[in-house]
C-alpha cells in the first residue's frame, strides 16, 4: 500500500475512478488513526503512549491497485470538500433505483 499526500491522493483517485468505471469498482474506507503502526503489547509491557490528536487514515482499493493517505486534524474540512468533489465527479453513471408507492404493491412483485 502507498501512503501519499493528500493531493497526489486526490489526484490518483480520480484516475482510480475513471479506470473503474470502465470494468470494474473500487472502495474508499476512512478510520481514526493514532500514529501507531503496530498492534498493542502484550499484557505485561508499557501500553503505547495516547496521541496528543487523532487522524484520519483514507484507503482507496481497486482490483490491483491500493491507495492510502493521512490527513491531519486541522486540514480534514479542506480534504473533505475536495475528496467530495471527485466523488460527485466520478458518480454520474448511477442507475436510479424505481421505488413501490406501498407495501402492498411490494409484496406482489
Amino acid at each position: 500500500m502507498v501512503l501519499l499526500t493528500n493531493e497526489e491522493f486526490l489526484s490518483q483517485l480520480t484516475l482510480l475512478a475513471q479506470s473503474a468505471r470502465k470494468d470494474s469498482s473500487f472502495t474508499v474506507t476512512i478510520k481514526r488513526y493514532d500514529g501507531h503502526d503496530r498492534p498493542k503489547p502484550r499484557e505485561g509491557k508499557a501500553p503505547l503512549p495516547k496521541p496528543a490528536e487523532y487522524s484520519c487514515l483514507i484507503r482507496a482499493r481497486s482490483r490491483s491497485k491500493k491507495l492510502s493517505t493521512v490527513v491531519k486534524r486541522d486540514e480534514v474540512a479542506k480534504f473533505m470538500e475536495s475528496y467530495s468533489k471527485v466523488l460527485k465527479s466520478s458518480m454520474d453513471g448511477l442507475k436510479k433505483v424505481k421505488k413501490v408507492k406501498n407495501k402492498a404493491k411490494a409484496a406482489q412483485g
